[in-house]
């Protein structure tokens, strides 16, 4: 039975999710359940369910607090940092880093343990926020470090071993609007932030919340753009997806 969790409701979660089965139907196929997937930054587990038509799933995650929901829901989990992965050499046939390595330092070491960690031939699957000029309020919300362009994906990931397959900025269709919203606003006073995301007090990113008709209309579109993302390399867009093999 499908689990639906609450942020697969919301059109952003949603349509992310589509490009990534897309990517993963086309480059990797489902239905081995003798596959390892690693998801870095798991959080409380909230991809767990889609991962889980690939192989059994384990998710590691710095804080506890994501991980305590997480183990409330059955998953798999261990708490380490993306940089120290407490795996031995080639354990996994995929390890997914979705909008995670964005938040990290020392992305490079990341970079290396997620190689290290994957079998050969293993994939790596990638999503992160595109466009420094998109910078706004949510990034520093959400602890961003920064934001990418695609060739500067591409060149970390091909220095760090790996042969990307396909790559792409992901949201082409609302990027129009997207840009033109985080421009509008910026300059504008925001609301004091009482804490960020990314600590002890919180386990899962918040997405501003879309009126129905909206979210429908967008949810629409994300399914368009999620059934050419996987064969066709879009010129734009707010973030990336890509998937590399080991």
């Amino acid at each position: 039975m499908q689990v639906l969790l609450e942020e697969d409701k919301h059109w952003w979660f949603a349509s992310r999710t589509r490009a990534i089965l897309g990517y993963l139907d086309r480059y990797l196929g489902a239905d081995r359940r003798d596959r390892r997937v690693l998801d870095v930054g798991c959080g409380a587990g909230n991809m767990a369910h889609h991962l889980a038509h690939y192989g059994h799933v384990v998710g590691v995650d710095p804080y506890p607090k994501p991980l305590a929901v997480a183990r409330q829901r059955g998953l798999e989990v261990h708490q380490a940092s993306a940089t120290e992965l407490p795996f031995s050499d080639q354990a996994f046939d995929l390890v997914t880093l979705l909008d995670t390595l964005e938040h990290i330092p020392a992305e490079d070491a990341a970079l290396a343990e997620c190689y290290r960690v994957l079998k050969p031939g293993g994939k790596l699957l990638v999503t992160v926020p595109a466009l420094m000029w998109l910078w706004s309020q949510n990034d520093v919300l959400n602890a961003h470090q920064r934001r990418y362009t695609l060739s500067e994906l591409r060149e970390k990931l091909e220095r760090h071993g790996f042969r990307a397959l396909h790559a792409s900025y992901n949201n082409f269709f609302i990027f129009p609007l997207a840009a033109a919203v985080i421009l509008l606003r910026r300059g504008r006073a925001e609301p004091a932030l009482a804490s960020p995301h990314f600590d002890d007090e919180a386990y899962q990113v918040e997405m501003e919340p879309a009126p129905p008709l909206l979210n429908a209309v967008l949810t629409g579109v994300g399914k368009v753009e999620a059934a050419l993302a996987p064969r066709l390399t879009l010129p734009i867009g707010t973030s990336i997806i890509a998937i590399a093999q080991r």
